[in-house]
C-alpha cells in the first residue's frame, strides 16, 4: 500500500442494533487490498434499504465482509492487490461492495467496478451499482422479460422502483408502477411509466388488469411480500413471473397454489450481497456490455433525492425511513459536493 496513505480513516457503525442515532462516527485502520482487490478513497457512498435493516439488526453482514455499512461507492483507486492490473491506479470508478460503503476507504472486487464515464458525477456514480446489479438480474434475468411485455414494480420512486421504471423503458417493456402519493406518481410518469397507480387510493390488482385489457402483468417485482404476493398473483398474467427483493410487509405469505398451478405462475426471488464473488462478476460484465453504454452516453442517470454528509449519516437513515425521498440518497464522504440536480 503506498506510503501516502494514512493508517487510520472515519468509518460509521454501530454497537447495537437499534434506530438511525445508534450510528456514530469512528475511527479504524485503513484496509489493505488482498487478491483481486482495489482500495478505493470513497467520494460518495450510497444509502441503501438493506442498509437500514442491517442497522436494525436483520440482516447481518455474510462471512469475511466488512460490518461497516454500505454497499455501493464510488471514488478512485489509490491501491490496488496482487492479479490486478495497474492501470486501475487513479481510475474512477464505481463498485457493488459487500459491507464498508460508510468509510473514507473501502475495498471492493477489482471486478465488480466500473468506470465512471465523463458527464457522470460521482455522487451519480456512488447511487447506481446497487439498483442496476438488483434491477438487471431480478428482472431480465430471474424475471426473463422481454421486449413488449408488462412489468409492475412497487415502490415505484424508490431506488430500485425508479431504476426499474428507466431500466424498464430502455428495453421495451410497459412499465406499471404503485406509489404512495399523486405527487410520487407524477414523479414516475415523468421517469416514463406508463401508469403509476396511487396505492393508497386505489387498487393496483384491478387497475393494472384494466391497463392491460385483463391479461395482467407479465412480471412483478415486489419489494413488499407479505400480504402483498396474493394480490401480485391477482396482477399477473398466465405464465406470469413474480420476482421478490424484499420483504418489507412481512416475510410469509398465503397463496391459493391452484392459482400458480392453473395459470401457470412462477415465484421466485433473490438476494444479492451473499452471492459468490464469481457470480457478481459475471453479472458486472454483463452491465458492463448491456447497460453501461448507456451511461457512458449519457442516456441513463440515477434519479438523485439528496446528500447528507458522512458524519450525518443517522440523518440519512431517518430520512430514508421516512418514505418522502424520491430517488437515491447519498453520502459525500470525501469528493467535491454534489453537482447533479435534486442533490
Amino acid at each position: 500500500m503506498p506510503d501516502s496513505l494514512p493508517e487510520t480513516m472515519t468509518a460509521i457503525g454501530f454497537d447495537a442494533p437499534g434506530g438511525p442515532d445508534v450510528l456514530r462516527p469512528e475511527t479504524i485502520a485503513v484496509p489493505r487490498p488482498g487478491e483481486g482487490q482495489v482500495l478505493v478513497k470513497v467520494a460518495h457512498a450510497g444509502i441503501n434499504r438493506p442498509d437500514v435493516i442491517q442497522r436494525q439488526g436483520f440482516y447481518p453482514p455474510p462471512p469475511g465482509a466488512s460490518p461497516i455499512p454500505g454497499l455501493e461507492i464510488a471514488g478512485t483507486v489509490v491501491a490496488v492487490g496482487r492479479g490486478v492490473e495497474p492501470e486501475m491506479l487513479n481510475q474512477e470508478v464505481c463498485a457493488l461492495v459487500s459491507g464498508g460503503g460508510y468509510a473514507e476507504f473501502c475495498l471492493a472486487d477489482a471486478r465488480h467496478c466500473l468506470h465512471v464515464p465523463e458527464g457522470l458525477s460521482l455522487a451519480e456514480a456512488a447511487a447506481l451499482p446497487e439498483t442496476l446489479f438488483t434491477v438487471w438480474h431480478n428482472v431480465f434475468e430471474r424475471g426473463h422479460a422481454r421486449d413488449g411485455e408488462v412489468l409492475l414494480v412497487h415502490g415505484g420512486t424508490s431506488g430500485i422502483g425508479t431504476m426499474a421504471i428507466m431500466l424498464g423503458k430502455a428495453f421495451g417493456l410497459m412499465v406499471v408502477t404503485t406509489c404512495g402519493s399523486e405527487e410520487k406518481c407524477e414523479a414516475a410518469r415523468a421517469l416514463g411509466a406508463d401508469l403509476a397507480i396511487n396505492y393508497k387510493a386505489q387498487d393496483f390488482v384491478e387497475h393494472t388488469r384494466a391497463f392491460t385489457d385483463g391479461k395482467g402483468a407479465d412480471v412483478v417485482l415486489d419489494m413488499v411480500s407479505g400480504d402483498y404476493v396474493a394480490r401480485n398473483l391477482d396482477a399477473l398474467a398466465e405464465d406470469g413471473r413474480h420476482v421478490t427483493i424484499a420483504v418489507l410487509g412481512g416475510m410469509r405469505a398465503e397463496i391459493n397454489m391452484t392459482k400458480v398451478m392453473a395459470r401457470r405462475l412462477t415465484l421466485t426471488g433473490s438476494t444479492l450481497r451473499a452471492r459468490p464473488d464469481a457470480f457478481k462478476a459475471l453479472l458486472a460484465d454483463e452491465i458492463n456490455r448491456n447497460v453501461w453504454p448507456m451511461v457512458e452516453e449519457g442516456n441513463l442517470r440515477p434519479v438523485m433525492d439528496r446528500a447528507f454528509p458522512l458524519a450525518e449519516a443517522a440523518a440519512a437513515h431517518a430520512w430514508m425511513e421516512a418514505g418522502e425521498h424520491i430517488g437515491k440518497i447519498v453520502l459525500d464522504v470525501g469528493g467535491p459536493g454534489p453537482d447533479v440536480a435534486g442533490l
